[in-house]
């Protein structure tokens, strides 16, 4: 095991997946010669040329719609967002012709694409660059979402990404970057998409996170263990396909829940798990489900502001106690 930052474990994993497979290349806006808006791709122009590494133009569309054809072709192209705010542009490419190519093909044709970049709350960027992206494609079939959480799985899910034979959307968290974890040296470790991981043991109620709003999960779990509420927390990791087994099991030993994301509520990550749990444990549940979202506004410039529409570490904490009926809750 290597301790490592978030951002070099998906170094190391494009870069041992440009070794083993001579058809993966990375494609994007600053990728080859600075090295990545956030240092991602340090060092692969030089390891592994222009053809490999290729800097495009400010045209998410274009770019986007050139690694689509070069899946369709046998290619295995990792196509990065500077921030995942500008897949907008490309979400015509991404929906329309990404996520159905191979169905309305008849899988005549497969599409093995990446698309991948940070997203989600970041520091002082504003509204247009700080939107929770992930709701704009886990609805849409033909497409697989993942948001890791850890250094460890920022390697070995990036890994399964890149060797699925179908378009993956990979949202990567601005804020974890710089997190360190220890992460596994071995080439062939990987993490398969759709799979759960219980981040820690609990009795009394679950909380369901992941990438930033994981680590106020954690924070606040620590806290209420010195009130007597024990916190099991399960990291989804991918969100389609999700892995509702572990989440329901969670639920059934646990008999409470709570879903926190950064993004705003309404239609988010938060009322669909929500929504399979209603329908599979209603009979388990002690209390209702409750949604820990971000505020229904735009993301404020100003740093207090911003704060205050994230969730936070106490808003999870009241969220649990009302849940558990604790301290009048």
């Amino acid at each position: 095991m290597a301790v490592m930052t978030y951002r070099e474990a998906l170094n190391q994993a494009l870069r041992e997946e440009l070794r083993r497979d001579e058809r993966v290349f990375v494609i994007g806006e600053e990728v080859g010669l600075y090295d990545g808006a956030y240092k991602v791709t340090q060092g692969l122009l030089k390891e592994f040329g222009a053809k490999r590494i290729v800097d495009t133009p400010i045209a998410e569309s274009g770019f986007t719609g050139v690694g689509i054809g070069a899946a369709m072709v046998g290619l295995r192209p990792v196509v990065e967002m500077m921030t995942f705010n500008f897949a907008l542009v490309a979400l015509d490419q991404i929906v329309n012709a990404a996520a159905k190519l191979s169905y309305m093909s008849g899988g005549q044709f497969n599409v093995p694409i990446v698309i991948r970049g940070p997203g989600g709350p970041a520091h002082q960027l504003a509204a247009q660059h700080s939107q929770s992206m992930e709701v704009y494609f886990y609805h849409v079939p033909g497409l697989k979402v993942v948001r890791p959480s850890t250094p460890a799985d920022a390697k070995g899910l990036l890994k399964s990404a890149i060797r699925d034979d179908n378009p993956v959307v990979f949202i990567e968290s601005e804020t974890l970057y710089g997190i360190k974890g220890e992460v596994p040296d071995d080439p062939d470790f990987t993490i398969p998409l759709g799979q759960a991981v219980v981040r820690r043991e609990g009795r009394d109620v679950t909380v369901i996170a992941y990438t930033g709003m994981l680590y106020r999960a954690l924070e606040a779990a620590e806290a209420l263990e010195k009130e007597g509420i024990s916190v099991e927390i399960v990291d989804p990791r991918t969100l389609r396909p999700m892995d509702v087994p572990t989440i329901i099991g969670s639920v059934r030993k646990t008999h409470r829940v709570v879903v926190a994301e950064a993004g705003a509520g309404f239609a988010g990550m938060g009322s669909e798990i929500s929504a399979f749990i209603t329908e599979q444990a209603f009979d388990d549940l002690d209390a209702p489900v409750e949604r820990v979202t971000g505020a229904n506004a735009p993301m404020p410039y100003a740093k207090n502001l911003e704060r205050a529409k994230t969730p936070s570490k106490e808003k999870i904490m009241a969220a649990v106690r009302r849940v558990c009926y604790a301290n009048g809750s």
